[in-house]
């Protein structure tokens, strides 16, 4: 399959090159795979960071920036970054108010990440760590203990990196990005398999008129293999499962995210939308906020996820506060 690479094996190097070439408030720490705000560490004010594997894009790298992150480290293809890159990002980071890191529930990021605090720890930053597992698909994976932590991680850098803009101690932001974690939840579904640049293949294989239920975000298997389903049917399979796991009751308020796998067409995403806020209307749920679009990845895959984050008045104050960063503007 065709691919607009060179050398496979410089995948993540070239993208990271591209990106801040394109971004001049980015820059890319010498040595590393590892991008951070380009006027950062901000004085005194406790520093999100985030990272995994890359083929996730727009996460983590598009993330960084005012109101969001102050780092984010690229692993290779669907691979956790190194403890050493990860270790690098959080000194860079710290402006003496601490460092969070927003990790999600893969065994190689938790490991690499738990390292990685634990070295700078001993440089004097001070690390908070939360972990993101809002896919309510599979409990135990092949890559996790636990859930997996998929587009819901989003929501949590939005939040968390609000707080932070505030000025808040690491405590307080610690507080908000685990509360934004227990109360979203996530479910994906595939149409086709992405394709790894070094493999130059599916990952899986699917008939041609089959779909993969609760996939990951790395081509993991889902929870069921089906015939086709329509958009509609398609969404309230995935809405059913998020609502029942949070209990989502009528009278709430929740933000929703429609998100694209990769290769899905905007267009499609929003029929998707359509039925998801029918659906919600339906069930007395008030949504307050609806984002639609490519959020967190899987290459090229074809298929999408639905998000659903309960809020009150505290999260949708920091979900509505300003940021900008490539991947995401939010203004005030």
């Amino acid at each position: 399959m065709e691919k607009l690479i060179n050398d496979p094996t410089a995948y993540v190097d070239e993208m990271l090159d591209g990106m801040v070439a394109a971004r001049p408030e980015l820059r890319r720490l010498d040595g590393t795979e590892v991008v951070v705000r380009a006027d950062g560490p901000a004085d005194g004010q406790v520093a999100v960071v985030s990272g995994g594997g890359s083929g996730h894009e727009p996460s983590h790298a598009g993330y960084v920036g005012e109101g969001m992150l102050a780092g984010a480290a690229a692993g290779a293809v669907f691979t956790s970054p190194t403890a050493d890159q990860l270790a690098a990002m959080i000194e860079s980071a710290d402006a003496g108010a601490g460092v969070l890191c927003v990790v999600k529930n893969y065994e190689g990021d938790v490991m690499n990440f738990d390292t990685g605090a634990e070295m700078a720890g001993m440089e004097g930053v001070d690390v908070a760590q939360v972990v993101v597992d809002d896919d309510v698909a599979v409990e135990d994976s092949l890559y996790t203990s636990g859930r997996r932590g998929v587009c819901g991680t989003v929501l949590v850098h939005k939040c968390a990196g609000a707080k932070a803009a505030t000025g808040a101690d690491l405590d307080e932001v610690t507080r908000v990005a685990e509360k934004a974690v227990e109360n979203v939840g996530t479910m994906g579904v595939a149409l086709t398999s992405c394709v790894t640049p070094e493999k130059g293949e599916p990952t899986f294989e699917l008939g041609e008129d089959e779909i993969e239920l609760g996939i990951g975000i790395h081509g993991e298997p889902g929870v069921e293999r089906t015939d086709a389903m329509s958009a509609d049917e398609v969404a309230d399979t995935l809405l059913d499962e998020v609502l029942d796991d949070l209990g989502i009751e009528s009278g709430e308020e929740v933000v929703t995210i429609v998100n694209g796998m990769g290769g899905t067409p905007l267009s499609e995403l929003y029929i998707v939308q359509r039925r998801v806020a029918e659906r919600l209307g339906e069930e007395g749920v008030d949504v307050h906020d609806a984002w639609v679009g490519d959020y967190m990845t899987s290459l090229d895959m074809e298929g999408c996820s639905v998000t659903v984050c309960r809020v009150d008045d505290e999260l949708k104050e920091l979900l509505a506060a300003p940021a900008e960063t490539p991947a995401l503007t939010v203004r005030e």
